[in-house]
């Protein structure tokens, strides 16, 4: 066997539209124009037809080409003289025209004896299709491909799903993604192209007619993007959302004038969730089919073994179905309630035919829920690893619809917010299994379960979703069959579900006002346990950039004051100044952990110049706070590394310490050198809040996170002639919510606009 290895590409890789004729387009008649196009420039690139033929794989081989795709194309050949000569014939012209090549040159037995190896290189061999050349040799190579794969795939599909998994864990679910992968995430082009490989080996019919119309429209929409974006990429991000949904022709119905627009780019990505979901239900069916064929679990009749696991539930073949009995008669209304939390404790799946049986013969549920439904709820949400997969299953046949109406409405909703990973409704039901894994924290575990599901009901509604979701979340609650007192609380769990981790970020926890505001809504420890738990589940199924230590630890100290506060009726003392800073010569410079403290000669401008000195070392500022003791100024500091690399200690000190000295310019540039907003940004906006404080007037401050944004806003401060008592610093990805504690400040209108308009400037 030879193999060329060279690879050459022309810039980014041309358009195979422009390099071959064909006409452009999305749909499956461009890609067929493309596929023809390609076949006869390559014909002309082979001048010998005898013994040798030039076959395609990939999309050339499906005729599914993109408009910036690869080339995969495989030299066949009966042992003739000078191949590689023949091989460079073709594969420079296809260089040399800007595209991108994979190829090969094997003979008929040595492409079969890599495809024995190698289950990617099989499964490349069923798309297999003579362009030009010697026919019989191809077509040898197409029938043994697919006689060998027909004989070896039930033996060799569990390794294929090992390298399967792998690929998911590595891209995520398409499904559920804000900026997926249309090829290799979970549900995407690459697993339609299992399903059809599976569906060859006769081991069931996994390409039924939904499954091939979401393949297309997959394929359609790769075709836009690649089109929209100029050049060959996969992964349908933000920025080109509406243009790829314009290239589509999608567009929203408007049978509500009055109604706001829907946006076209959310429309894409819930017709493509909706698309990855058909094609991952039906892999999955497929390769659990693919595992009964290979191992039979058989009882001594040689019929397969059915094992009860709840009331109505048997496992029958490693499916859960129905127990022969509730086959024929009228159901209860939580039948469908009870299989699901079965599945979800067993972690086995649901049978096709058995969701199909309860999607149409389960009767609704009705109000308020029988006393079985609501337990089989909370079986269900409380399941752990096993909830996710049984809920989606449930998702898929309608089940979900039957239980909670409001779900058609979330189903599939993109969060904009960069710091989510999912879309709303698998937000939600990851928010319950992070819920699950603390249910021992809490008196009322159920109620957290039912709060995680519901919390973020509101989203896509007009208004702040916390308000506006908690009456929607009261009337859940009351279908369900909850008493009135527990209906409010999950109103009230849902409505606050943001207090903690804002008080905590944004304002001074040592102040009573702040301890004692939040005590006040939250009411109780029982209704403070379930807000602190919810609030970590929510940050954990956000994704990583919703949580860090710092902010573990901010609401962990916020929760301890309020339930000293609820149990004692005691508000916390005002801090008492570390002595170290309150004696010995000045300047006295701190450096502990995530902890920096300076003392200087009594001054304006203090904390701006230590600010400005973290910033030039690269420090972000979480916490600031500043005060007066003896004559003394004292600023203290909580930071974090902006880059993940702390600073050198000896340097930072160093220049802390010439900084409030006054000696030289230790932050020149420091307002060139901030990070520039994106222009698309929105502006910065400043809020007021008077009765936040003990002695102080709160500015919030909401603009884009950018390094030196504490220093340049406590500067602007300065000029104004206005003493900054403390500042919380709250990023939450590009978004930055900085609170500054402001005494002596004139509350009077005139004062008010010339201190927004300093800060405003100061944060553009």
């Amino acid at each position: 066997m030879t193999s060329l290895s060279k690879r050459r590409t022309a810039g980014p890789g041309l358009l195979i539209n422009e390099v071959t004729g064909a006409p452009g387009g999305t749909d499956a008649a461009a890609r067929a124009a493309r596929a023809a196009s390609i076949d006869n420039w390559l014909a002309g690139l082979l001048p010998r037809p005898d013994g040798v033929a030039l076959v395609a794989v990939g999309g050339l081989g499906r005729r599914q080409c993109a408009p910036y795709g690869d080339l995969d194309l495989l030299l066949l050949h009966a042992d003739v003289p000078e191949v590689d000569e023949l091989a460079a014939g073709i594969w420079y012209p296809v260089w040399d025209a800007g595209l991108r090549l994979d190829h090969s040159v094997r003979t008929v037995p040595e492409a079969l004896a890599v495809a024995q190896d190698d289950v990617r290189v099989a499964l490349g061999l069923l798309d297999a299709r003579l362009v030009a050349g010697d026919e019989a040799l191809a077509d040898r190579l197409v029938r043994s491909a697919a006689d060998h794969w027909r004989r070896s795939a039930v033996r060799r599909l569990p390794g294929l799903r090992e390298l399967t998994e792998a690929r998911w864990a590595a891209h995520g679910e398409l499904a559920f993604l804000l900026e997926g992968d249309l090829k290799e995430a979970a549900g995407g082009l690459r697993d339609a192209g299992l399903l059809r490989a599976i569906a060859r080996a006769g081991v069931t019919t996994a390409l039924r007619p939904a499954v091939r119309a979401a393949h297309l429209r997959l394929l359609d929409t790769r075709d836009a993007l690649h089109l929209r974006a100029g050049r060959r990429v996969d992964r349908l991000v933000a920025p080109e959302r509406d243009g790829v949904a314009a290239l589509l022709g999608l567009r929203a119905p408007r049978t509500d004038p009055a109604a706001e627009p829907v946006d076209e780019g959310d429309l894409l990505l819930r017709r493509v969730a909706n698309d990855a979901r058909t094609v991952s239900h039906a892999l999955d069916d497929a390769f659990r089919a693919a595992g009964r064929l290979r191992v039979r679990r058989r009882g001594a009749d040689g019929r397969p073994l059915r094992r009860p696991v709840a009331r109505d539930v048997v496992e029958h073949d490693g499916e859960l179905v129905l127990a022969r009995a509730v086959i024929g008669v009228r159901p209860e209304p939580s039948l469908s309630l009870r299989v699901a939390a079965a599945a979800a404790t067993t972690g086995l799946p649901i049978a096709a035919a058995t969701c199909e049986w309860l999607a149409a013969y389960c009767p609704p549920l009705p109000t308020p829920w029988p006393a079985a439904a609501r337990t089989a709820l909370v079986t269900l949400l409380g399941a752990g690893p096993g909830l996710v997969s049984a809920w989606e299953t449930c998702d898929r046949y309608g089940l979900v619809d039957g239980w909670l109406p409001e779900w058609t409405r979330i189903r599939s909703l993109p969060q904009h917010h960069p710091v989510h990973r999912f879309t709303l409704d698998r937000h939600l039901v990851q928010t319950a299994y992070e819920a699950s894994r603390r249910t021992r924290e809490v008196d009322r575990p159920d109620l957290l379960l039912l709060g995680a599901l519901l919390h973020d009901v509101g989203k896509g509604l007009p208004g702040d979703h916390s308000q506006v979701g908690a009456p929607i979340a009261e009337a859940v609650a009351a279908r369900v069959g909850l008493p009135a007192a527990e209906v409010a609380l999950i109103g009230r769990l849902v409505r606050l579900h943001l207090l903690l981790p804002e008080v905590a970020t944004r304002r001074d926890l040592a102040d009573p006002v702040t301890v004692a505001g939040v005590a006040a809504k939250v009411v109780d420890t029982g209704t403070l346990e379930l807000l602190h738990a919810l609030v970590r589940a929510d940050a954990a199924a956000t994704g990583p950039a919703a949580w860090s230590r710092w902010k573990e630890r901010l609401v962990a100290d916020l929760v301890a004051r309020v339930r000293t506060a609820l149990d004692t009726g005691r508000l916390p003392e005002p801090p008492v100044p570390d002595p170290a800073l309150v004696a010995g010569p000045l300047p006295v410079v701190r450096l502990t952990g995530d902890e920096v403290a300076v003392a200087a000669a009594h001054r304006r401008g203090l904390l701006t110049t230590v600010a400005g000195c973290l910033a030039r070392h690269r420090l972000d500022v979480i916490s600031a706070d500043a005060s007066t003791v003896s004559g003394r100024a004292l600023v203290e500091f909580r930071v974090q590394p902006r880059y993940g690399l702390a600073p050198d200690p000896v340097a930072l000190g160093a220049d802390l310490r010439r900084a409030v000295a006054g000696d030289g310019p230790v932050i020149p540039r420091l307002r060139e050198r901030a990070v520039a907003a994106d222009g698309a940004e929105p502006a910065p906006q400043v809020r007021w809040y008077r009765e936040a404080a003990t002695d102080a007037v709160v500015l919030e401050l909401r603009a884009a996170d950018a390094a030196g944004l504490l220093h340049r806003v406590s500067a602007a401060l300065d000029e104004v002639g206005v003493q900054l008592r403390a500042a919380r610093i709250s990023t939450l990805g590009a978004a930055a919510v900085d609170a500054f504690y402001l005494v002596g400040a004139g509350l009077d209108v005139e004062d008010q606009a010339r201190i927004s308009a300093a800060v405003l400037a100061a944060a553009r």
